[in-house]
């Protein structure tokens, strides 16, 4: 099954590092929030990814081409010609397709325009600015016993994102926005979706929060995934900098590769 990575927005809200590159390129403890989402996934067996950029979307393309160097030992022997050789390959055994998904279009739209990437099969989606301690086996399981077109992975906190209704069972009978008397469970990505998603998806003006998950709860396609451990969008500067103190401090709960090391 392979991850999808919604990485091509502005990050307006985080400019203070997003003027140079796309949020998800936004480094915790040097390394870009994205490459922690991905170690998650990897460390369930999740090892394929499709990068939906948009935004400065050369930095994460030139970013994964240095990766291999960056992260081995090299010997550059110009007495031969230029030769160049490997020691010590430690990067990770992932196959990452990164798409130009367009600089103004919108997260559904982005999904759509990776059709092509994922082929008939289901897939997982989630933001590139969020880190958690899911349980990605667990969710697919989930996922899998419900047979619904799609699953989101909720949490309850009392920040204000949109908001879903979900019955004991997990169906979800309605995706809103949020209003200033909700305080309940909030959408926080880690999907999974069947590939009928796309015919959800208009184009690249539709946002995937609003018709198609709107459309998906009133079909009762949608299912929600109850996360009660650890998660934390980065959505400002203060947030990336709690993350920096939590790693700093060896308090990461996000980092679940480290834990089962």
């Amino acid at each position: 099954m392979k991850a999808v990575l919604l990485a091509g927005g502005f990050g307006t809200r985080i400019s203070e590092e997003s003027y140079l590159k796309p949020k998800p390129m936004v480094e915790i403890g040097e390394k870009p929030i994205l490459w922690h989402i991905m170690k998650l996934y990897s460390h369930y067996g999740i090892r394929e990814f499709v990068i939906c950029a948009g935004y400065k979307q050369h930095v994460i393309k030139e970013w994964f081409a240095d990766y291999y160097l960056h992260n081995s030992d090299i010997t550059f022997d110009y007495t031969e010609g230029g030769e160049m050789t490997v020691h010590n390959n430690i990067a990770e055994p992932w196959k990452v397709t990164i798409v130009d998904t367009g600089l103004n279009t919108m997260t559904g739209g982005r999904v759509k325009r990776i059709k092509k990437y994922i082929g008939d099969e289901p897939f997982l989606l989630t933001y590139g600015d969020g880190v958690s301690d899911i349980n990605i086996t667990e969710l697919i399981k989930f996922h899998q016993n419900h047979q619904k077109i799609a699953t989101m992975s909720s949490y309850n906190v009392g920040q204000q994102f949109g908001v879903l209704d979900v019955e004991e069972n997990g169906l979800v009978t309605a995706f809103r926005e949020k209003s200033n008397v909700d305080g309940g469970l909030i959408n926080i990505g880690y999907m999974v979706l069947q590939p009928e998603i796309f015919d959800y998806i208009d184009g690249d003006d539709t946002v995937f929060e609003k018709k198609p998950l709107e459309r998906l709860a009133a079909e009762g396609q949608l299912v929600s995934y109850k996360h009660d451990g650890f998660w934390k969008c980065m959505d400002t500067q203060r947030d990336k900098m709690k993350l920096e103190e939590m790693l700093a401090a060896g308090n990461a709960p996000w980092k679940v590769w480290e834990d089962n090391a």
